[in-house]
């Protein structure tokens, strides 16, 4: 598949700009759209940037004609939970009409395949231990809600236009490049490992524990933490899946192996030999004890296989990313 193109948008953004990292080295031409108000023009290193919103018809369009890529990866949206629930129609726009804006340009320009960028939270409160795609879809914030629209617009669009879809759904996204020249850099960053790290680093005072009550081990709450890189690789294999066969998919991406906030913590101990300061607090309204994936589709679909996912490996990548990123 050498010299394909794929256009990433959202491409200067985390996870965008590490799947262009991979659809580099898989012998794609990643050519990232990105206005540049959330991700890092820094990151974009693997293809062209042109800076333009995803609703930019003008530059979508010329983007096509000039690269006539066979797939979009699509990334772009807002995602700190919080803000969505004060500032819903942000989102609603942002990441629903914006979609249906770059939808809309990729129909009229003949571009039928995309790789959608969506999330766990739009299961909301687990029905059971692990998730699978079969799971009841009932978001409970304006993130989830925003980003299941965008999942059925999808598949009504390849009802009525051909569009093939691979919708993947990842849990809790992290880690870094294990060359070092990616990693996360979100602002205000909510992730709990970044902040972990950074309380490590001595750049915050203190770590909060939202409940250490829950019926899990320790108490605190348990996630499936998957590495950008393995996602990453995840999308480039979804991608090769749309161009080769042509039809749609859904897959949730994760682990099935959760760590809980304090193990998250003592690990980040071990990896750094650093003590982390932290302090308990009430729970957070909707947070579920237990939040982790069956990925046993994504693994029979794609191949899938998180080999960079241990929590220790994780950490690791992380933390040689932040170490440069804060000059430590």
């Amino acid at each position: 598949m050498s010299d394909i193109a794929v256009l990433v948008v959202g491409g200067a953004g985390y996870i965008g700009s590490h799947s262009a990292k991979a659809l580099k080295n898989a012998g794609f031409l990643p050519v990232v759209i990105d206005d540049i108000s959330a991700g890092h023009a820094h990151n974009v290193k693997y293809g062209p940037l042109i800076k333009a919103n995803m609703n930019d018809k003008a530059a979508i369009t010329d983007a096509i004609k000039q690269y006539n890529p066979q797939a979009i990866m699509h990334f772009a949206a807002s995602i700190e939970v919080g803000e969505g629930e004060k500032d819903p129609l942000k989102f609603y726009k942002n990441n629903v009409a914006n979609s249906i804006a770059l939808f809309d340009t990729a129909i009229e320009n003949g571009v039928k395949n995309i790789v959608f960028s969506s999330t766990a939270a739009t299961f909301g409160v687990p029905q059971s231990k692990y998730i699978d795609e079969n799971h009841t879809q009932e978001p409970i914030n304006t993130y989830g809600r925003t980003k299941l629209m965008v999942e059925k617009i999808l598949i009504d669009l390849g009802k009525a236009h051909g569009v093939n879809s691979a919708i993947l759904r990842y849990f809790n996204a992290c880690g870094a490049d294990p060359d070092g020249e990616l990693g996360e850099e979100h602002n205000p960053e909510t992730h709990l490992i970044p902040n972990v790290l950074a309380s490590i680093a001595g750049r915050r005072t203190m770590l909060s524990i939202f409940g250490d009550d829950y019926e899990t081990p320790d108490g605190t709450c348990v996630r499936d933490y998957v590495h950008v890189s393995d996602l990453a690789d995840a999308h480039v294999a979804a991608c090769k899946y749309l161009i080769e066969n042509g039809k749609s998919i859904d897959l949730n991406l994760g682990t099935k192996n959760g760590n809980s906030v304090l193990e998250i913590m003592q690990a980040a101990e071990r990896v750094t030999g650093l003590p982390c300061s932290r302090e308990i607090c009430p729970r957070r309204a909707g947070d579920p004890p237990f939040l982790v994936a069956d990925s046993t589709k994504a693994r029979q679909t794609i191949g899938f296989n998180p080999i960079r996912s241990d929590i220790e490996t994780i950490l690791k990548d992380a933390w040689n990313f932040h170490k440069k990123a804060w000059n430590i």
